[in-house]
């Protein structure tokens, strides 16, 4: 009974008005994050190199889009429920506050054992494409003797990442706060890496120029 918009609209209809203004900038913002962090994750490159050709590609992005509209909307809709019951729910966890309610430990158990899959799926994903991006750029970008085995190199690096994305985990921090501050990096790159693909006019001092004013303005305004 709780998940409808008449149920939403009772407790706090200017989350549904037209006129409330932050859900205009929150659904720009993310769409832009997204997009920004997308442009930047070699996982989504690898999968596009790997399509047998544009045709398929073309046909495999359509489909995705049609499929992730849906979930996207059940994913709002279930925050604007959640805040409604509960005003102070965690802005990371409002879907799982809505499952977890009853504190049911059978569906505890499942949700624990696909949220570990999808955890483990995009790392998965994210460790090929850092290992893959080491041994084809390594030479370039790290200078190292040519000896060295970048392949090797590689698992070491991941190692090391691991260690810190595993102090950073430890701390409790929001999800979503690590999320936007990532997002805004890649926002703060996005413009000046891919627009230098095509205007050769924009050398490394202007990039650098360009990629630090963005990280403060974004920094001031996050």
């Amino acid at each position: 009974n709780e998940f409808s918009f008449s149920f939403v609209k009772e407790k706090n209809p200017h989350l549904l008005s037209s006129y409330y203004i932050p859900n205009y900038t929150a659904g720009i913002t993310f769409f832009i994050a997204v997009a920004a962090t997308n442009l930047f994750h070699q996982g989504n490159w690898q999968r596009v190199y790997a399509a047998e050709n544009n045709d398929t590609l073309k046909k495999s992005l359509i489909l995705a889009f049609i499929i992730i509209i849906p979930i996207v909307l059940f994913m709002g809709f279930s925050g604007l429920v959640a805040i409604s019951i509960n005003p102070n729910v965690v802005p990371d966890l409002g879907f799982f506050s809505l499952l977890l309610r009853d504190q049911t430990e059978f569906l505890s158990i499942i949700i624990i054992i696909l949220g570990l899959s999808l955890t483990i799926s995009t790392v998965d994903t994210l460790v090929n494409a850092i290992s893959s991006l080491i041994v084809v750029d390594g030479k370039a970008t790290f200078n190292f003797s040519k000896n060295i085995n970048y392949f090797k190199f590689s698992k070491y690096f991941i190692i090391c990442l691991s260690i810190i994305a595993f102090i950073v985990a430890s701390k409790g921090f929001s999800i979503l706060y690590l999320f936007l501050l990532a997002d805004l990096f890649c926002c703060a790159f996005v413009l000046t890496v891919f627009y230098s693909f095509y205007n050769k006019g924009i050398n490394e001092e202007i990039a650098y120029f360009s990629i630090i004013f963005g990280l403060v303005g974004g920094f001031l305004l996050f």
